[in-house]
């Protein structure tokens, strides 16, 4: 296992190290006209950046280092938004190195052999190696000021999206309930309470008649919830709020000491539901009663297409509690459920919920074009889709995970009004 570290950690270390050689070709091309004390500054702290960053991963690899998770995740995002402007600049040094083969390609070995043959290469403009590294390095910057904006503003963006969600054999008593979406909210990521306290009540402002929410209320551990416990318990709906678990919900990314204490705090996971005053469905159904009619709603724990992330439901289980009910709503995390065991397979479920993507908290999300890189990952990504009389809605989410912030795609409150009516 130590082995399996240090080799992974020698590899990490290697494909950084080759990242800032290459950028460093381009720093040296912006500074060439400056003094030597200057281009000694200028060495000195690029470099001590790089070697300071592998001893800050070694040191959290291998020597258990503590660091308050506010600090760690404000420190990984300006960590992850430098290496992205490296990235971006290296991209285009590594054209500017295919020109340059190119052109020595053409001029010192086809040349030769071609008598009569004049080269143009030399002009009087900025040079091409110049062009692309400014290019490179304004796109980085751009790229870097617009993460910047998506911490201190798109984080806490709250965006009231309004879907109609029509049911074809929705019993009249329903016709025009009113519910609201919110899912992953990743309590263990939030650093600013004001700004979450609006959004609170920017749901509650909605007044919904019931309330899912679509799981992942942490990042690692059921402790990051208890001090907003007094903050979501404040969402209220009179027909009840509804939860389920996601994957970040079960402590699955921490090394416990024991079975024990990870099963200790998956009963703390369960009590904080309790305690924020939601009915935690673990693969299970709720019939709601209304005038004689019923609507089921169905929750299962997560479940996923993807061999990476776990298959803790049980749907046949859950669904059997719903059979009674006229229609089905399905509370399922991750969206790729939808897919692989509801569509056309439990063809009275007519909507699923389901959240997990956060959009990947980056992309473009307008009316006419929507993108994100994480749609080559999953089918159904963002918003609504519907396949003959079954939808699936993926919400974009409340919070956000790693970086801690927001750009294109912001944080997501969903509300419904069902209707028989297209």
């Amino acid at each position: 296992m130590f082995k399996s570290k240090v080799f992974g950690f020698i590899v990490f270390a290697l494909f950084f190290f080759l990242i800032d050689l290459y950028t460093w070709q381009g720093v040296k091309l912006l500074v060439k006209n400056t003094s030597d004390q200057t281009k000694r500054w200028i060495a000195a702290i690029y470099w001590g950046y790089s070697v300071s960053l592998i001893l800050f991963f070694l040191a959290f690899r291998f020597m258990q280092v503590h660091m308050e998770p506010i600090v760690m995740r404000f420190v990984a995002a300006l960590i992850f938004s430098i290496f992205i402007i490296k990235l971006i600049w290296t991209f285009f040094l590594i054209i500017d190195d295919i020109l340059r083969v190119f052109r020595w390609f053409t001029q010192d070995i086809i040349k030769p052999s071609l008598p009569g043959f004049e080269s143009n290469a030399e002009g009087t403009g900025i040079s091409r190696l110049k062009f692309l590294n400014y290019l490179g390095l304004g796109v980085a910057a751009l790229f870097f000021s617009t993460a910047l904006w998506g911490v201190v503003k798109g984080a806490h963006n709250y965006l009231v999206r309004r879907r109609k969600l029509v049911i074809k054999d929705l019993p009249d008593a329903f016709e025009g309930l009113k519910l609201i979406q919110i899912s992953d909210i990743h309590c263990g990521s939030f650093w600013d309470r004001k700004a979450v306290e609006r959004g609170i009540e920017l749901i509650n402002a909605q007044k919904p008649d019931m309330i899912f929410f679509t799981g992942d209320l942490v990042n690692d551990t059921a402790k990051e919830a208890q001090p907003w416990i007094d903050v979501f318990e404040k969402i209220k709906a009179p027909m009840g709020v509804f939860s389920i678990l996601g994957n970040h919900d079960y402590g699955d990314y921490v090394a416990w000491e024991s079975k024990e204490s990870k099963e200790k705090n998956f009963q703390l996971m369960l009590q904080n539901h309790k305690d924020l005053g939601w009915d935690l469905l673990l693969d299970e159904s709720r019939i709601i009663n209304k005038d004689g009619q019923k609507l089921a709603v169905i929750g299962v724990q997560n479940w996923s297409e993807k061999g990476r992330f776990p298959k803790y439901g049980n749907l046949e289980k859950a669904y059997k509690q719903a059979e009674s009910a006229q229609v089905k709503l399905l509370l399922s995390h991750d969206p790729s459920h939808w897919r692989a065991q509801v569509l056309n397979q439990k063809k009275d479920i007519a909507v699923q919920f389901s959240g997990h993507t956060h959009g990947m908290q980056f992309g473009v999300d307008s009316r006419f074009y929507r993108w994100s890189p994480i749609k080559y990952l999953y089918k159904e990504w963002i918003d609504l889709y519907t396949e003959g009389n079954q939808s699936l809605y993926v919400n974009r989410g409340f919070g956000y995970l790693g970086y801690p912030g927001r750009m294109g795609i912001y944080p997501e409150i969903t509300v419904f009004t069902l209707t028989k009516k297209s």
